[in-house]
């Protein structure tokens, strides 16, 4: 794959997932979806083009990682939905009863589930929070290696702040979603082949 393709695959697929990240954006996760796929795409282009099978390796695992951790935390809060609606009494089959089924409740037992439900929502948060720090950590060594080999220093700062953005609870999602920008950016910075080649220290 000429490196003008994987610049170009590389850089869309990152705006379509700084775009897709937008909650009001319809049908973001679409964009978002399709986004990473030439995202990953243009490393593998890169990584065949450098030689450095890291470079796309390292993003793939990367990006499983993190769609792990977003399934487990997922099944983790339907657990805890389900189960704290099962302690309440309520299921979808006596949903015409739940209004007397509430009244019956002690505000002891509301506590109680709720502590419950609290401590599985912090652990699917916690879950969540690990997926991404491997996940960026792995993002920075490819995206290390892919500043090193084209001389184009935004993409280990956009490593170094998805990393950052990670590590930080909450907060940091703010930095992970600059990050993709940046990341977009340090795609269309990369230079045409013969050039990119000519700076490549042999």
């Amino acid at each position: 794959m000429a490196i003008e393709t994987s610049k170009n695959l590389g850089g869309v697929g990152a705006i379509l997932m700084f775009i897709g990240f937008i909650p009001w954006v319809p049908y973001g996760w679409i964009l978002a979806l399709v986004g990473l796929i030439l995202s990953l795409i243009g490393f593998k282009g890169l990584a065949d083009h450098f030689r450095e099978a890291g470079v796309f390796n390292n993003a793939l695992y990367a990006t499983i990682v993190a769609v792990i951790g977003v399934v487990v935390a997922v099944g983790l809060l339907m657990v805890a939905a389900v189960g704290l609606l099962t302690e309440l009494g309520i299921d979808f089959a006596n949903i015409a009863e739940w209004s007397a089924t509430a009244s019956q409740i002690t505000d002891m037992t509301v506590l109680n589930v709720l502590l419950d439900f609290v401590v599985w929502v912090v652990l699917a948060g916690v879950v969540v929070w690990v997926c991404l720090i491997i996940g960026a950590v792995l993002l920075r060594k490819s995206l290390g290696v892919v500043s090193e080999k084209s001389g184009v220093g935004l993409f280990g700062t956009t490593g170094l702040i998805m990393l950052i953005g990670a590590a930080i609870p909450i907060i940091g999602l703010l930095l992970l979603w600059i990050g993709l920008l940046l990341l977009a950016v340090a795609f269309f910075s990369l230079r045409p082949q013969q050039e990119m080649s000519a700076a490549t220290p042999t």
